[in-house]
């Protein structure tokens, strides 16, 4: 099997709006030996396609819509901490993922096999809610199954997220990842500013109940997303094995960057001549645990994600059982910090392409580190209700643009090219072990400490999101 180069940049000039039509899509193979600038743009709007359509699915599978299914279901705190923590947990199994991926000779197909599988799974939910509806299920059993499907699914997900972040770092030209993720990831978080209210009153109106409405919202939630799917199809494939055998490390990756970003043809000029053998195993680990960069990243990334999930699960529990609030009103909040993060996504990223991504990591930081302080002070009477809560999703939806995108920008700008999905499920896994650690630890605080048990989660979360960005502080040429 033989193949040239991959081009994996282009000129800036090229804008999403600018991107071909979808009459020039046409399936392209892995063996295909260079990614035109013609196959970059369509595959940039396929990809944010699917991302808008993904985001629909995700509406339906998690956040405040099955919370507010589990309130129903009388579901106890440990259960919330657990829900949190199964979709980070599951990422101790992305470096096998990965490991599997870099033995398939297509992301798109390994794609299909994971996330495809996954998304179906839920279909098992829906016949569970039916079951209940009919008196075949209790409250209990419904709890259990959702927790299993949840494991399920994301443990599929999680065997190919690092192969889809691979791939689509792959595609996105090194010069517009800021924009391109900012205007992918805005147009996601608008797609959920429309649709979660929607869904949100659809579920609270639905003349069968609330779970019933859910399982309405959870059947449409799979359709999207076996839709999304199908957008991958008209992204340029990447063969793995291809990918590791010429991009022997990341210098080489560098100069061919430089190079194509030059060439008026859009053509990668010949930089490798001769295909290498396959890197082992151990020499992965080995040049893994020999980056420094890396390390640190890792180090920041996973004290990180434990001191945000040790009360994250807690804020719309917070909202739906303490408050009392119907669920139609925390969507309204759950879309304010959608249109805050989608409306600050274009502007943190072409502020990240300026001035890079490690700056906006800490400033964005400290202030998502106060944000459990602040939850402290909400209350429940109208100035609470109608100003604080609004302006405090707001405050989080326009500070955690910055984090997501920067955090998934500098990732791909650490990991080197070769065996690159390696890298993405090494960090995976340690942010996952982590968050799902201070995702369990703040469920049973907050189960068996009562109301004192929460505020002391909140202050103790707040005090280590802070700690955590100690290691971005000190490395200051992290990600240069």
């Amino acid at each position: 099997m033989d193949s040239s180069q991959i081009e994996t940049d282009a000129p800036l000039s090229i804008e999403i709006a600018q991107i071909a039509s979808p009459s020039t899509l046409s399936p392209t193979s892995t063996l295909s030996p260079r990614i035109s600038k013609d196959g970059i743009r369509t595959s940039l709007t396929a990809s944010t396609v699917d991302g808008v359509f993904a985001a629909i699915f995700s509406i339906g599978t998690g956040g405040i819509l099955l919370g507010n299914f589990l309130v129903g279901l009388n579901a106890s705190p440990v259960v919330f901490g657990m829900v949190s923590s199964i979709p980070m947990l599951v990422n101790l199994f992305q470096p096998m993922g990965a490991y599997l991926s870099e033995r398939s000779t297509s992301r798109f197909q390994y794609s299909l096999r994971t996330h495809g599988i996954g998304r179906l799974l839920w279909l098992i939910l829906v016949i569970g809610i039916i079951s209940f509806s009919w008196g075949g299920l209790n409250s209990n059993q419904l709890v259990i199954l959702s927790l299993l499907i949840l494991v399920c699914s994301h443990f599929l997900g999680g065997l190919g997220a690092a192969s889809w972040l691979s791939w689509i770092a792959m595609l996105v030209p090194r010069q517009l990842r800021g924009r391109y993720f900012g205007l992918r990831n805005s147009l996601a978080n608008l797609t959920e500013l429309v649709a979660l209210p929607i869904a949100g009153l659809a579920v609270s109106h639905w003349y069968g109940g609330a779970i019933q409405g859910y399982g309405v919202i959870l059947l449409l939630g799979i359709i999207f997303g076996i839709i999304s799917l199908g957008c991958q199809y008209f992204q340029v494939d990447i063969n793995p094995q291809l990918q590791n055998t010429y991009y022997a490390n990341s210098s080489q990756t560098s100069e061919i960057q430089s190079d194509s970003a030059s060439n008026e043809s859009g053509e990668v000029s010949q930089a490798i001549s001769l295909p290498q053998m396959p890197t082992s195993q151990n020499q992965i680990d080995s040049s893994i645990w020999k980056n420094s960069n890396f390390l640190v990243f890792l180090l920041y990334f996973g004290s990180w994600t434990f001191a945000v999930n040790l009360s994250a699960p807690f804020f719309n529990l917070y909202l739906l059982d303490t408050l009392n609030l119907d669920v139609s009103w925390v969507t309204f909040y759950n879309s304010l910090r959608a249109g805050a993060h989608m409306l600050m996504l274009i502007v943190w990223g072409r502020l990240a392409d300026k001035i890079g991504n490690r700056p906006i990591l800490i400033s964005t930081g400290i202030l998502i580190a106060v944000i459990p302080w602040l939850w402290l002070k909400m209350g429940s009477s109208p100035l609470d209700l109608w100003v604080w809560l609004p302006l405090l999703h707001i405050f989080i939806g326009a500070n955690w643009g910055g984090v997501d995108l920067c955090n998934n920008n500098l990732q791909i700008e650490i990991a080197p090219v070769k065996n690159q999905s390696i890298y993405f499920a090494t960090a995976a896994a340690v942010a996952g072990a982590s968050g799902a650690l201070g995702a369990t630890i703040g469920g049973f605080i907050a189960q068996f400490s009562g109301s004192f048990g929460i505020v002391e989660v909140f202050i103790v979360s707040g005090v280590l999101r802070l700690a955590s960005l100690v290691p971005l502080i000190v490395k200051k040429d992290l990600g240069s």
